[in-house]
């Protein structure tokens, strides 16, 4: 337990950091899976529009320092793969 007062506020700030963290990163799990089903349709409109969405989260989570900007680089690059591949397919 944290005995000082600067100690027992950065708890505090901890914690509220943790669940606002993990908000964001759930969000943009819930995006990249709204993505991956319109993928899974073949839904090639629906799709380019989720991954302008998942883009714009992932961005604002790797600003934010939730995530590293090369890993939301990463996750973006692979999507952007895959849709790629169905327009491909498609097209």
């Amino acid at each position: 337990m944290a005995h000082s007062l600067q100690s027992k506020k950065r708890a505090k700030q901890d914690i509220k950091r943790r669940t606002i963290n993990r908000a964001r990163k759930s969000q943009v799990k819930t995006q990249i899976k709204h993505l991956e089903a319109a993928i899974e349709k073949g839904d090639i409109e629906a799709a380019s529009e989720q991954l302008r969405l998942v883009t714009k989260k992932l961005d604002k989570t790797a600003s934010t320092s939730t995530m590293h900007k090369k890993t939301a680089a990463r996750k973006k690059s692979r999507l952007t793969k895959r849709l790629n591949v169905l327009k491909a397919k498609k097209g």
